[in-house]
């Protein structure tokens, strides 16, 4: 099977199999909840991983509702899905700051062929969470927002590493997107479970699009520079 091929079929598979989760919590599914997702993601992969050579993963919290959590794909919106990866997407064009910022890196590493030859992103956790505002309108939540939550998914969080890591993922090093409670959360989990020799993490995407835009090309070169000490 090709690289491709295992990550088709990850996400097929893929159902939340957690604890039950707290009240006013929902699971953000982007392959249950829009007919065009599965196309569009078998389409991306096929286009940047049909062949058999391993890749780093880069781990970041749980997809949102604006990116992945439309296209089926890590950081990559709707925007990005058609400017960048020249792959159709029908529907509301939203626009993720994250996505932004990766892939005005992925553009400066030597574009986005290049940069899914040697990387593969991902999520802890790869399906989404959201809640409810006191207006009824719907947010993102990540997985460590409360205890409860991150009580709750931790087994299926580690049972899908373990799940990725077998797509054929060099264990050398891994890469976090947070270096907060993210990267915390991490650390701990490989601690106890030893899925890499080392774990280094970056800047969030969200938080230098929202707090360093102005030093948006130090991040840029940081990234690139990290992602060049594991090749």
């Amino acid at each position: 099977m090709t690289f491709a091929d295992k990550v088709m079929r990850f996400n097929k598979q893929l159902a939340y199999t957690g604890s039950v989760l707290p009240r006013g919590i929902r699971i953000m599914d982007p392959f249950k909840e829009s007919g065009q997702t599965s196309w569009i993601a078998n389409a991306f992969y096929q286009k940047y991983y049909n062949d058999s050579a391993p890749r780093h993963i880069i781990l970041g919290i749980n997809p949102g509702r604006f990116g992945g959590g439309l296209t089926g794909i890590p950081f990559t919106d709707p925007k990005r899905l058609m400017s960048e990866c020249h792959i159709n997407y029908e529907g509301k064009i939203t626009h993720e700051p994250s996505s932004v910022f990766v892939y005005e890196m992925i553009n400066a590493y030597g574009g986005a062929e290049a940069f899914y030859k040697k990387f593969y992103i991902n999520s802890l956790c790869p399906l989404g969470f959201t809640i409810a505002d006191a207006k009824g309108k719907e947010k993102n939540y990540n997985y460590y927002d409360s205890k409860e939550l991150l009580n709750a998914v931790a087994g299926f969080i580690t049972d899908n590493i373990n799940k990725q890591v077998a797509l054929g993922i060099k264990t050398d090093v891994c890469f976090c997107f947070g270096t907060g409670k993210n990267e915390n959360f991490l650390r701990k989990l490989n601690e106890e479970h030893h899925f890499f020799k080392k774990i280094v993490a970056l800047e969030h995407p969200r938080f230098i699009m929202q707090y360093r835009a102005a030093n948006k090309q130090f991040y840029i070169d940081k990234y690139i520079s990290a992602f060049h000490g594991c090749e």
